[in-house]
């Protein structure tokens, strides 16, 4: 009876492994998502409109290794919701963070970046490129300060 119950079992188990949904966390072939996101940039009937409050920001000044945050805040001022496929900073030692879901038509959000200022003492100014489903598809956000040595 043992020997053809785990054969048995083990033909089960298989024919159940086989059957089970896919694993919703399974890497999507990154080709085919970046057309799909092309082609929703491109459609031009869900474009929407944004206000920017702060595009261009100053931190001002501070001490070489010290992080600073900056916010840039904006409105869909569309009919559409806005949409942040995705930002990307012009260094390094800037990381952005971006809304994960839509904003809706008269609704607010905002970006924001954290920058290293480790290694950079002077005038510094580092663009953020927001990628959404406005006409332009592509906003530059300037923030700009001064990195002071050390004492």
């Amino acid at each position: 009876m043992k020997q053809i119950f785990l054969p048995a079992f083990l033909l089960l188990l298989l024919a159940a492994c086989q059957n089970a949904p896919k694993n919703p966390k399974e890497p999507v072939d990154p080709t085919a998502a970046a057309k799909e996101q092309q082609a929703f940039l491109n459609d031009s009937t869900k474009w929407t409109t944004v206000q920017w409050m702060d595009s261009v920001q100053n931190f001002g000044k501070v001490t070489d290794g010290e992080k600073v945050v900056i916010t840039f805040h904006f409105k869909n001022t569309g009919t559409n919701p806005l949409v942040i496929q995705n930002v990307t900073a012009s260094c390094g030692c800037t990381v952005p963070a971006k809304p994960e879901e839509p904003i809706a038509p008269g609704q607010e959000g905002k970006i924001t970046a954290e920058f290293n200022s480790v290694g950079r003492v002077g005038k510094a100014s580092k663009y953020l490129n927001v990628t959404c489903n406005t006409k332009d598809q592509v906003v530059n956000l300037l923030f700009e300060g001064e990195v002071l040595p050390k004492k």
